[in-house]
């Protein structure tokens, strides 16, 4: 099906399916990619999907898509849609996925990769077994109900003070680690029980913890600006809200079905079942949403503590000297209220990102004083052995994709796929031998997660770069990687 969809070339990087594809289509489909990358989506039912989600009640401007799509639950990976809570606008949990904020954080160290020499191996050893990984693993951190009430209506400044980090972490976490909306009482028992002793846990699948490498500087005044110097020791921390957030978005998604009946929302594919957002179901979705993402920045922020005091304890120094310092976190999974210009009126639109990024331009007044002169740093992670990137957003951004930009790679393989084509192969050892240690706690995930499961992420972010949704600054390698 997808095959057939009406492509139209705007340009390079950017592909239009026009709205007279589908009955029911409200706006186009614009999709982000290369000839190269739009070949790997055709090959699923990734377009499709862009088309469907053209439907929704309330979308504005287009339903988009990142460089890095894959097919997805309701949207596609890689899918962004802005809809307008005054024009009958709706929310899709679909469109902000299962796992609710699953994001990335960077952390920079004062350390020149000539310092590990020798010693990576066993630092990698250290990080895991201090940071829990694996699925349904349990944390060191154990809560009661009315504690996880409260961290997940607080954020992150819970776990800040409880002396889980610094308060200049939360300066550097995307809306400083919180969500105003959350209301534990939208959030079923269920939920808080599954995430009751799974904070500051990585858990399993592509989330990771990986020691890298700058590789190369792209940006050199952002870079200075983050703290970023060639052959300088980084970490990057992937994960989410765990058992928590999967529960939360579950619950909708199976009960959401009924609900868009109840409010005469036609859709093309039940798994893009959505509500009115000023409806009681799309505001208790909404609330317990936020939960969930608060859930997932403190679950970050609890990790990082954990990486710090691995640091700490291996090297035999303190933070001062080591640096340790948050660069940035960015959410991956998310639906936010902002405020954008729509035809020269600033209006306020509830964005759905899911599997992509925010991306502000210098000067917006959600960054930090920091980044004010070079924008808000973006962090995408590629796959275990190639390289991630760090880019700043683009003015270009808000005016084309609500300030947003890609998140990722982007699977190419399903993971069984990807078990078929690794069969007999050890993974740990193709990577030692680029050296690269990697530790796992799957006996699948290496195989699963394997490179060649994913799309080239320097096409990817040549992509983004290219078409102005954000900028390049720093490319890093990975030497140390540890999986669920």
């Amino acid at each position: 099906m997808a095959a057939e969809i009406p492509l139209q070339k705007i340009d390079e990087y950017r592909w239009r399916i026009p709205k007279s594809y589908m009955r029911g289509m409200r706006v186009d489909g614009l999709i982000y990619a290369n000839e190269k990358l739009l070949a790997q989506a055709k090959s699923e039912e990734a377009l499709q999907q862009v088309a469907n989600v053209a439907h929704l009640p309330g979308i504005v401007k287009h339903s988009l898509a990142m460089p890095d799509l894959h097919w997805g639950y309701g949207f596609v990976i890689g899918g962004v849609a802005a809809t307008d809570p005054a024009a009958d606008g709706v929310v899709s949990p679909g469109g902000i996925g299962y796992d609710l904020n699953c994001g990335v954080r960077l952390i920079r160290t004062n350390l020149d990769v000539k310092q590990l020499a020798g010693r990576t191996k066993a630092l990698v050893a250290k990080l895991f077994e201090n940071v829990p990984c694996g699925v349904g693993s349990s944390g060191k951190i154990r809560l009661t109900q009315q504690e996880e009430k409260q961290m997940v209506e607080q954020g992150a400044r819970w776990s800040v003070e409880r002396e889980y980090g610094f308060p200049e972490d939360l300066q550097f976490t995307e809306a400083n680690g919180f969500l105003s909306l959350a209301n534990a009482e939208a959030v079923s028992k269920r939920a808080l029980d599954r995430g009751k002793n799974q904070l500051g846990t990585l858990g399993s699948g592509n989330h990771f913890l990986e020691v890298q490498v700058v590789d190369r500087i792209l940006y050199r005044e952002a870079a200075e600006v983050m703290g970023l110097t060639e052959g300088q020791v980084c970490v990057m921390i992937h994960s989410g809200s765990r058992g928590f957030g999967y529960q939360v978005c579950d619950e909708h998604v199976k009960t959401w079905i009924q609900v868009a009946k109840k409010y005469g929302i036609d859709l093309p594919d039940r798994q893009l079942a959505a509500a009115p957002i000023n409806s009681k179901e799309g505001q208790d979705y909404i609330t317990a949403m936020a939960c969930g993402a608060n859930y997932a920045w403190n679950n970050r922020q609890c990790i990082m503590h954990w990486v710090r005091k691995t640091f700490m304890d291996f090297f035999e120094t303190g933070v001062a000297e080591l640096g340790l310092e948050l660069v940035y976190d960015v959410a991956h999974n998310i639906g936010k209220f902002e405020n954008h210009l729509v035809d020269g009126v600033e209006r306020e639109l509830f964005v759905h990102r899911k599997g992509a990024t925010r991306a502000f331009p210098a000067g917006h007044p959600e960054i930090p004083d920091k980044y004010q002169q070079v924008g808000q740093p973006v962090l995408i992670p590629g796959d275990m052995g190639t390289a991630s990137y760090v880019l700043v957003g683009n003015p270009s951004a808000m005016e084309q994709t609500w300030g947003t930009t890609c998140h990722g790679a982007g699977r190419m393989l399903s993971r069984r796929k990807a078990i078929q084509v690794t069969k007999g192969r050890s993974i740990q050892r193709d990577l030692e031998k680029q050296g690269i240690f990697v530790r796992a706690e799957g006996r699948r995930t290496l195989n699963e997660e394997v490179p060649e499961a994913y799309k080239d992420v320097d096409e990817v972010v040549k992509v983004v770069d290219e078409a102005g949704l954000s900028r390049r600054v720093a490319r890093l390698r990975p030497i140390g990687v540890v999986k669920g």
